[in-house]
């Protein structure tokens, strides 16, 4: 079993789709902890305001079937693949971390880039797993969040969620 983090986005009907991520996560992995909601502007396009969170659970699924289960709940929620690359999202979810694997492999990058570009990737990453290290940098996430500049990028924090 090694630990997963996940990170989940919308921008369309973002409430219902933040409730359908977290209920979708929870029947496949039954113990899963979630980050606080943050609502984010649309990087890389101009867009409406996304819903981000980070989910972590254990798996002892390999990379490769996790992200393919974790496109199937995408596509399950009207998720569309194949047009512009930044656009809105009806559902993301994007494997950052599985325990230290450090892996490059067609369709799966661990750890994933995002994790130190992105505030609405890092920040609620660091809510659920401050202490875990990062398999390339070899840094606590917290600390990568602590000195974390986000150059234009705004995270505020919605009431949407229980924390687990």
């Amino acid at each position: 079993m090694r630990r997963a983090f996940v990170s989940i986005g919308t921008n369309v009907n973002r409430e219902w789709h933040v409730e359908v991520a977290r209920q979708e996560l929870l029947n496949a992995f039954r113990e899963v902890t979630f980050s606080p909601v943050y609502e984010t502007g649309a990087v890389g396009f101009d867009g409406s305001p996304f819903y981000n969170l980070a989910a972590g659970f254990d798996t002892d699924q390999p990379p490769e079937a996790l992200v393919a289960s974790l496109k199937a709940m995408e596509a399950r929620h009207g998720r569309q693949r194949g047009g512009e690359r930044f656009a809105d999202r009806t559902l993301d979810l994007d494997l950052l971390l599985l325990g230290d694997l450090v892996l490059e492999a067609p369709g799966v990058q661990l750890p994933r880039d995002e994790i130190i570009r992105h505030a609405f990737v890092l920040g609620p990453l660091a809510d659920i797993a401050a202490d875990v290290i990062h398999p390339v940098l070899q840094t606590p996430i917290g600390r990568l969040w602590e000195t974390f500049d986000p150059a234009g990028q705004w995270l505020r924090r919605v009431d949407l969620l229980p924390s687990d």
